[in-house]
């Protein structure tokens, strides 16, 4: 692999360098020399094979984890009310939505239904399509309705069947992001290998499809290559207009599917500002990737009838914050090391206090507050003080918003992915510091890069955005485990691209003095191949046992009360319950819900806080009363809630009910 340093010189001599660089592929009578030719045919039939991979792998998964969701459940086989049941708390009220356009007399009429809402939330009339993120099913429901497929393809399966495709578009879109990082497709074939060999801590699409983070991870995987394409040097600009519009169309695609999006992109936006402030990135890449961070988020409040928690998002007022603050200092990257580290500091504080006025300012004129309870909890677990707050501890009680498990590092040790994750990271950390040191030391750029030249580490814009990318992603991950597959999927990218790369290895080898470039090109390509050996050797036995294990969906006290509920009541009748178990009796019997488990509504959390009122110590007449003020008609009573286990003390339901009502003591775990 060649190394391409990013350098600037007179024009004259890059002219010179050119010109002699053609030369040396010229004969004197003008004729191509046959290396520059063979070299060219290489580069295609490299590209032709590694594309042919990356798809194959792609594929692949898709086909591994349909056969798994099947063999688990025995999908083919099981009546409709099973499977519907199978799709768990908010899956299943995220396709009863589909359900709902498939068998709605026209579209317009199906449409009209989701504006217009009254079953989802008793007494209330709803607009889901401002609420949630469930453009995916309309646009699915509408192309399963116009395509001649209803013949040979049932519903559920076209739902499931597209969201097990996009599972090929998340696998090629990590395969090409390490292909690029590392210059070689070998690097793509390992962390495809990695993907799905950790296939527990990297995805959980096989029994989870129709959650928002399996729509919306693919297109952020394909945001990512093409900004680790975008920070390339030496772009054309035909090249890099269509770069930002795949960038566009992912982030927009991203944003639409999924209701936390603006929380990850403000963690991709802190990247960008970090590396830009060390002058890792190039400025005006920079600028263009905040402006559409920023249009596609306002171009899906627009599509959501101007949802308020978008216009009221941290991440439209950081970005906007940035390019004012750099408006303003116009000087910030002049200067010699002292000045620049005060221009910084000042940079830093500026946009900090410009992000919390503007979004303060924007939660106070839209009278915002259906995110608020994501602070609360994030202030509860920080240690900022105990809270009796019943959303805040009914999170902070959950083992998915814990801290991440030990144990998930010793299953990606097992397949060696850790220890080169942490290898890489240890050597990419120290080329990150000294690079940024050094261009924060001179601010003669002329003199920097002829310094830049005789130096021996450098760190590219690509292979530094995905460093600092996937350190912040990694904090996200160790302090809440449901956001670990942002992480572990680009920790195989990460890991495979250092172990494939030649800057790591030349560093590494510089470090031991045992550099010479045949040595450097021998282990970038001898350890991966080592590496895969080994995991398919390892784990290809364990996959096909999982392949050929075979069992059955078996919840026969869910059916017979979804088939009660269908034959016993009318279908205007009102249901209260947990609001896990309600998506399922508005999916398998559409009937009225109190409350279900879509949480970004205040009301909604006051509504369902007063619903769960039936498990706490109040007295009949009270609980009477909240029921009937929802329209309730039945209420569904769980034993497992009542004689809860899964939680200890302090953290079961009741209990958190008893503390938000005064009657208790606040005993969360630690």
């Amino acid at each position: 692999m060649t190394t391409i340093r990013q350098r600037r010189v007179e024009k004259g001599t890059e002219a010179a360098e050119d010109q002699s660089s053609e030369e040396k592929n010229v004969k004197p009578d003008g004729k191509i020399l046959p290396g520059h030719t063979g070299g060219k045919l290489w580069s295609i039939l490299s590209i032709t094979v590694g594309g042919i991979v990356a798809i194959s792998l792609g594929l692949l998964t898709s086909v591994y984890v349909a056969t798994l969701h099947e063999n688990d459940l025995w999908f083919s086989n099981i009546k409709e009310v099973e499977r519907e049941i199978s799709f768990r708390t908010e899956c299943g009220l995220y396709y009863s939505y589909y359900k709902e356009m498939i068998q709605a007399a026209s579209i317009q009429q199906g449409l009209h239904g989701l504006v217009y809402d009254n079953k989802t939330e008793s007494v209330r009339t709803i607009n889901i399509l401002e609420r949630m993120n469930i453009y995916q099913e309309v646009f699915l429901s509408i192309l399963y309705r116009i395509l001649p497929i209803q013949q040979y393809l049932e519903p559920v399966y076209f739902y499931i069947y597209t969201l097990f495709g996009l599972q090929a578009v998340y696998v090629i879109a990590l395969y090409v992001t390490s292909w690029l990082l590392s210059g070689t497709w070998l690097s793509g074939l390992l962390a495809a290998c990695w993907y799905i060999t950790n296939r527990i801590d990297t995805t959980r699409v096989e029994f989870t499809i129709p959650l928002r983070e399996n729509w919306a991870l693919p297109f952020f995987a394909v945001q990512i290559a093409a900004i680790t394409y975008l920070l390339r040097t030496h772009l054309q600009p035909v090249q890099e207009r269509l770069t930002l519009m795949v960038v566009f169309i992912a982030t927009f695609l991203f944003s639409l599917t999924w209701q936390f999006n603006q929380f990850m992109m403000l963690i991709q936006a802190l990247a960008l500002f970090i590396l830009d402030c060390v002058d890792m990135l190039p400025t005006a890449k920079v600028t263009w990737l905040y402006i559409i961070q920023i249009s596609g988020l306002l171009l899906v409040c627009v599509l959501q009838f101007f949802n308020s928690m978008i216009l009221g998002s941290l991440l439209i007022s950081f970005n906007a914050s940035v390019l004012i603050a750099r408006t303003v200092q116009k000087n910030l990257k002049k200067g010699r090391l002292l000045n620049r580290l005060g221009k910084l500091i000042l940079h830093v504080l500026l946009v900090l206090c410009l992000t919390l006025l503007i979004n303060k300012f924007i939660k106070k004129i839209l009278n915002l507050e259906s995110d608020e309870h994501i602070f609360k909890f994030l202030k509860a677990k920080f240690g900022f003080g105990a809270t009796r707050d019943f959303d805040a501890n009914l999170y902070l009680c959950e083992e998915a918003f814990g801290l991440l498990p030990l144990n998930t590092f010793s299953r990606l040790s097992d397949t060696l992915l850790f220890y080169v994750y942490v290898f890489v990271l240890f050597f990419m950390t120290i080329a990150a510091v000294i690079v940024a040191f050094r261009n924060l030391s001179d601010s003669n750029q002329v003199q920097f890069m002829a310094k830049m030249e005789e130096c021996t580490i450098t760190l590219k814009p690509d292979a530094a955005y995905n460093l600092i990318h996937t350190v912040l992603f990694g904090c996200l991950a160790l302090s809440t485990m449901r956001m670990k597959y942002l992480w572990t999927s680009h920790m195989c990218v990460f890991a495979s691209f250092g172990l494939c790369s030649t800057e790591v290895w030349k560093l590494t080898l510089r470090c031991i003095h045992l550099y010479t470039s045949q040595r450097t090109h021998m282990i970038k390509y001898s350890i991966p191949i080592i590496t895969l050996l080994y995991i398919s050797y390892k784990f290809w036995p364990g996959i096909m046992d999982e392949l050929s294990e075979l069992r059955e969906f078996y919840d026969p006290d869910t059916v017979e009360l979804m088939n009660w509920i269908k034959s016993n009541t009318p279908n205007t009748a009102v249901f209260a319950g947990s609001m896990q178990l309600l998506a399922g009796v508005k999916l398998c019997t559409g009937r009225t819900l109190t409350n279900h488990p879509h949480y970004e509504d205040k009301n909604l959390r006051e509504r369902t806080k007063q619903i769960y009122q039936i498990y706490a110590k109040r007295s009949p007449e009270d609980v009477y009363r909240i029921l009937r003020s929802f329209g309730t008609d039945y209420v569904i009573l769980e034993d497992s809630i009542c004689y809860e286990r899964r939680h200890s003390r302090g953290c079961r339901l009741r209990d958190l009910l008893d503390v938000a009502n005064g009657h208790g003591i606040l005993l969360l775990p630690t």
